[in-house]
């Protein structure tokens, strides 16, 4: 569908402006908690939210590119996604130090950029883009659970590593196979309202 500049809806400006900047607003607001109130009040909420951050970046993108594209861009996207968070967290955990890398920090580093790549291609693989919501499912808890698995066990080659033992088990891999989970729902909404890619939206 062709639209000329002069067409314009109030729902354009509702969804394409206002939504987006309540949007970023929110998150920049839970971003201030642990500065207005203190890390330790709110430790559980900002473990939350990372979690949440972590399982939207490196798992729900490309699980959801992989589910309603094709296993290229679900791989693509993992892999450029899961570099991005990768290096983020290797700032943020101070595996640079003294502008030198610290190899001890390589396996996890790896391990983001890898099972997000998995994940995503994986899922395009298996789905080959069927509208079933069973398939979809079945390629996102599978896709998941191993990209999961891979990242766990190369935490256990960090010699850094902190996340160990069946609550770093848990928290590493059934929170993507949650994700695995909650993500077909989302591409079948997608499917449904003709946002996939190759669809065309209902008039």
């Amino acid at each position: 569908m062709d639209l000329s500049w002069k067409e314009w809806k109030l729902t354009d400006l509702f969804y394409g402006i206002i939504i987006p900047v309540l949007v970023v607003l929110v998150i920049v607001g839970f971003s201030r908690l642990s500065s207005l109130f203190g890390m330790e009040s709110f430790g559980v909420v900002i473990g939350i939210i990372s979690e949440i951050e972590e399982m939207v970046i490196v798992v729900g993108v490309p699980l959801l590119l992989g589910l309603v594209w094709n296993r290229w861009a679900g791989g693509a996207s993992g892999f450029l996604l899961g570099s991005i968070y990768a290096i983020w967290w290797a700032v943020k955990y101070g595996a640079f130090s003294g502008g030198r890398f610290l190899t001890g920090f390589g396996p996890t580093v790896l391990g983001y950029v890898l099972s997000a790549m998995l994940i995503g291609y994986m899922a395009g693989a298996l789905n080959k883009r069927s509208e079933n919501f069973k398939r979809m499912l079945i390629a996102g808890v599978v896709s998941t659970t191993i990209g999961g698995l891979l990242l766990f066990w190369l935490f256990q080659l960090s010699p850094s590593n902190v996340i160990t033992g069946v609550d770093g088990f848990l928290l590493t891999v059934l929170t993507r196979t949650a994700s695995g989970a909650i993500i077909p729902v989302i591409a079948k909404v997608f499917m449904w309202y003709g946002m996939a890619i190759g669809k065309k939206p209902n008039s």
